[in-house]
Formats: C-alpha cells, structure tokens, sequence
C-alpha cells in the first residue's frame, strides 16, 4: 500500500518536533542569547515501519495467491486480506500527511516521490504489458494500470489535505462521499471509484493523534486485536466467502457493475468500511513497537510494491501457477511465503540502490525558488490588514 514516510509507501514525515514549553516563549528575553545546541535528528518510530513491513508481505503475498483462489482456504484468505491490507497504508499515510502544505518542499516531493515514479512505472507497466505477448502497446496516462492505481489515488488524497482540515465532521463527510460514489460506475480514468471510495481511510489516519496509536500499543489491545483478526478470518472463511463476491474489496465497482441496488449497494459498502477499519486497528495492535532486523525495510515498501507485480506478472505469463501442488493448502501456504519472501528481497538496500533514479529521484534541477507575487505581503501584520479588506473579484 520508501519512498517518503508520508505515504504508506513512501518515507513518511516525521512528526513535527515538540513546541517550546509555554513558559519559555513568555520569558522576555534580557541578555543576548547564547547560541543554539544543535538539534538531535528526528527518531522514526519503529512502530510505523514494522507496520508498513508487514502489510507489505500481506500485499505480494495476497497477490500471489490471487491465482489459486480455487482452494477454498486461498480464497478466503484472499478476501480477508484484502478487505484491510490498502487501509492500512492509507491509514498510516494520512497519518503522516496531516501536516501537509504547499510550502517548505512537500508539494516538490508530491512530484518527485509520487508523480514521478506514476509515471515512470505506468510506462513501464504498459511497456511490460506489451512485451509479455500483448500485440497492442497501450499507454494511458489518466487510467492507472495495474498497482499504479495507488500513487494516482495518493496525488489526490494529497491535494484534498487542506480542504478536510477545514471542513466541519471531515469523517462524516468522507463516508458519505465513499457512499454516494458506490451509487453509480464512475469512469475509469484517474481511478475515481478507488479515490472516493477508500478515502474515508485517508481522512481517518488526517485526524488520528500520537495517542491513538498509543492505546494500540497497550498489552491488552494485542490480546483483544489477536482474537478480533482469528475471528474475521472464520467468518470470511466460513460465510463471506461463499455469499460474497471479490469485486467488492477491489473498492473499483459501484453498484450498477456489482449488479444490486443502491439499498444493498450502500449497506455493503458501510460494512466493508466498518469491517476494515475494525481489521486496520486489529491488525495494528500486532505490530512490534520496537526496533527488529525488518524495522529498516519498513522505510522501502513503495519499492516491493510497485517492482513485485514485475514478478507476478512473469509468473502468470509463463503458467507457473498451474503446478497442481500449488492448488493444495500447503501449497497456498508455500506461494504466501514466497510473497513474503520477495516483499522483504524488494526492500533490501541493493534494490533500493538500484531503482532509487525511479521512486526517489533527485530532481533539484526541475525547480526554482518559490514565486511570489510582486504585491506579496510577507509580514503578518500586513497580512492581517489585508484580510480586513474586501476582497476584489477577479
């Protein structure tokens, strides 16, 4: 679902250093000030990263499975992993985008860690696409293709940041907007089902705090989150996996494709949302808080995202799922930690070394200082003066 940390993919920013306690901002200054120690750099949390690491397995893992969904198990499993593994790194994304501006360099890395490596990896896809077998080389720009659909829905969930941080009940609003979308099939183009769909998610992690996460981190919510994940899984294996169809945690149908009405369309929809965000806190309660040898990897997700689907694309291509051993439960087994397996290879510092040019480029050279108008009012007391004027149409 690193790049920057501010995505689930890519490396996140870092929570803002504390402010100065309120007394030391009262105190006039009497005597020249001595200079500053210099800062100490900014800790990440391991926590975020050990998450991150593991819904990455759980993303090629559920990919690789994806063709084996014959198996009973498989296939359940597929549905469980899917109704929550997205939410999590969106959830974690809006998280870290909370603080999000168009000043101090966030809207270049908009471009450079998100808009960029869309395109390079749309292309690629394409040309991969083609290359495979496909006699028609199609490249669409406006219509992600394969597992680009996420930085397409990342660059506008980013864009939207300042709009839910000024509007009354954000949450309400973002499911109401993820409800009426399911009304109708919205074009393909910029993935506009995924986008209003699953942003209930984004807003979510936008308003979580520091101390959310720490409730998760408590030993009790473990144990309760450990037997609310055991327990989806049997009802997934049980029941929703005979009476419900995969198209729904694709989150890329409304209802006329998913063939109900809107009654039954909405009131699925609502569940999946309860039900992933359930599992998205479920699932995060598991999460190690301390340093481990995958707390690094954590940091690299975007790279196993986006270059695992190279791998599952050769494999269908060349039939190596119709081995019979993999249509067994044990082979199910195998083929998830294969995923696993290749999630944690794709995020190693060789591969990171290697595509760095693609997911994280230095683009300097594209920029220039930051225009501003000639009548630009950089003091906030004129600034303040200003907004006391009427504002002039046009």
């Amino acid at each position: 679902m690193s790049t920057p940390q501010s995505s689930a993919f890519e490396p996140l920013p870092r929570p803002p250093a504390a402010l100065p306690a309120p007394s030391s901002l009262a105190e006039p200054v009497t005597e020249p000030a001595a200079a500053e120690p210099a800062r100490k750099p900014r800790q990440r949390d391991p926590f975020f990263d050990n998450a991150k690491f593991f819904a990455i397995l759980l993303v090629v893992a559920g990919h690789i499975i994806q063709n084996l969904r014959d198996v009973h198990f498989a296939h359940a499993l597929y549905l469980f992993v899917y109704t929550f593994h997205m939410p999590v790194f969106i959830v974690i994304t809006g998280y870290f985008t909370r603080r999000f501006t168009f000043a101090g360099g966030k809207a270049r890395k908009l471009l450079t860690n998100v808009a960029v490596p869309y395109f390079v990896f749309e292309t690629a896809y394409s040309t991969y696409h083609w290359a495979v077998g496909h006699s028609k080389f199609e490249l669409s720009l406006l219509d992600p293709y394969y597992l680009t659909w996420f930085l397409m829905a990342l660059f506008a969930w980013r864009l939207s940041t300042p709009v839910w941080q000024q509007i009354r009940f954000p949450i309400a609003v973002a499911v109401v907007i993820s409800l009426l979308s399911g009304m109708s099939q919205l074009p393909g183009t910029l993935e506009m089902n995924r986008v209003f769909g699953l942003v209930p998610f984004y807003v979510l992690g936008l308003f979580l705090k520091p101390q959310h996460f720490e409730i998760l981190k408590k030993g009790w919510a473990a144990v309760l989150g450990a037997l609310t994940m055991a327990g989806g899984f049997a009802v997934t294996y049980l029941f929703v996996d005979r009476h419900m169809a995969t198209e729904w945690v694709y989150w890329r149908s409304g209802n006329p494709k998913l063939h109900v009405n809107n009654l039954v369309g909405t009131g699925m929809r609502l569940g999946l949302l309860v039900a992933a965000t359930v599992l998205v806190l479920a699932f995060l309660t598991l999460v190690p808080r301390r340093q481990h040898w995958f707390t690094s990897l954590g940091s690299a997700t975007l790279y196993a995202y986006l270059l695992h689907g190279f791998a599952t694309k050769l494999a269908d291509y060349y039939g190596w799922y119709h081995f019979a051993f993999l249509h067994t439960v044990p082979g199910v087994v195998a083929a998830g930690a294969a995923g696993a397996l290749l999630a944690t290879l794709l995020c190693t510092p060789p591969v990171r070394w290697l595509m760095h040019w693609a997911l994280e480029p230095n683009m300097a050279w594209a920029f220039t200082a930051l225009r501003r108008p000639k009548n630009y009012l950089y003091s906030g007391r004129r600034r303040r003066h200003a907004q006391a004027e009427p504002e002039q149409a046009g």
